[in-house]
């Protein structure tokens, strides 16, 4: 159960720490007044999916409350003894729930996570850790605010393509949420930098909430790294691999790493949203003609989930690639 699908070197590219520049920020609340302010909200977001693939938001109605009983929730998880925590864990990509340290999935460079279906709550709860005792709730409460921001993203997107909102509308409502709650201890003198080595992630959207600087991205304008500068109560959005698919390349995924932070550990959580386990994929046939012919196979959660189980011992797994059709 990995959100992980592109890796590239990170020593190919140079880091635009010193001077990052201003990354878009959008104030979801404007989607809900006049049509007006929609229709340039929803251009602002289609601009920075197109053109950046990320960006953060802010007035999203999730409370500082729920976000910070998230974090708590997944801090007081860690602090659990390993073998509290050991048991969540496994090599079957396809557990509901998911422990692991650094080193197996070969990415993660030092970094502790649990991973967890979220939608809907009511089925996949019962799974989670019943330690700490507000886990459940907490992480809950947050899984379910944070889809509802990322079916409203997804809707302004949709629309900016010229889909229309509603498109596919059932796929989308019913689709699959994966939490990856993620643990990275503070840097510390001889160990690597790097938490989370290069990837971009599956799915439509990943939405990120981090207690801390630590998530770079790949800028495409200077091809090197960019370091996101959380605001605060704002949350993180990049899109993945199937909307790639979905807008037939006008969209690009986003390739991204974790590094660790000098000053102190940091907790993130990520949300990432999907079409159901079974259901495929494809690029819109709106977006397909002969200028623009059909650029990747279609494919669905599972077909990922087997390309990861088949290429376990390939640190340089590329499922996007792995989908474009020749000559594309």
């Amino acid at each position: 159960m990995s959100d992980d699908s592109r890796t590239v070197p990170q020593e190919q590219l140079p880091s635009d720490d010193l001077h990052p520049p201003p990354m878009p920020v959008i104030n979801l609340g404007h989607l809900n007044l006049d049509p007006a302010i929609r229709a340039c909200v929803v251009e602002d977001i289609t601009k920075a999916c197109r053109d950046l693939g990320y960006f953060q938001i802010i007035n999203h109605g999730i409370s500082q409350s729920v976000m910070d009983g998230a974090v708590d929730a997944a801090s007081d998880f860690f602090k659990l003894p390993s073998e509290t925590k050991e048991e969540f864990a496994s090599d079957d990509l396809r557990r509901p729930v998911r422990y692991d340290t650094s080193s197996k999935d070969g990415i993660s460079m030092s970094r502790a996570y649990l991973k967890h279906y979220a939608h809907p709550l009511s089925e996949w709860v019962q799974y989670w850790p019943e330690k700490p005792p507000i886990y459940r709730e907490y992480m809950g409460n947050f899984a379910t605010e944070v889809r509802r921001v990322a079916l409203q993203l997804m809707e302004a997107i949709l629309e900016g393509l010229g889909l229309g909102k509603d498109y596919q509308h059932e796929k989308f409502e019913q689709g699959l949420q994966l939490m990856s709650v993620n643990c990275y201890p503070k840097e510390s003198e001889g160990d690597t930098a790097i938490g989370l080595a290069p990837h971009s992630d599956y799915g439509f959207l990943t939405i990120l909430f981090t207690s801390c600087r630590g998530l770079e991205v790949v800028d495409r304008n200077s091809n090197s790294w960019k370091v996101v500068q959380p605001l605060p109560h704002a949350l993180h959005v990049h899109v993945g691999d199937h909307m790639e698919v979905l807008s037939n390349g006008k969209i690009k995924t986003v390739v991204h790493r974790a590094v660790l932070n000098p000053e102190e550990a940091r907790i993130s959580m990520a949300s990432i949203n999907g079409f159901a386990m079974h259901e495929k994929v494809s690029s819109a046939r709106e977006l397909v003609n002969e200028q623009n012919p059909e650029k990747y196979t279609a494919s669905s959660f599972n077909d990922f989930l087997d390309y990861l189980t088949s290429n376990l011992d390939n640190k340089h797994r590329n499922f996007l690639e792995s989908l474009r059709m020749q000559g594309a």
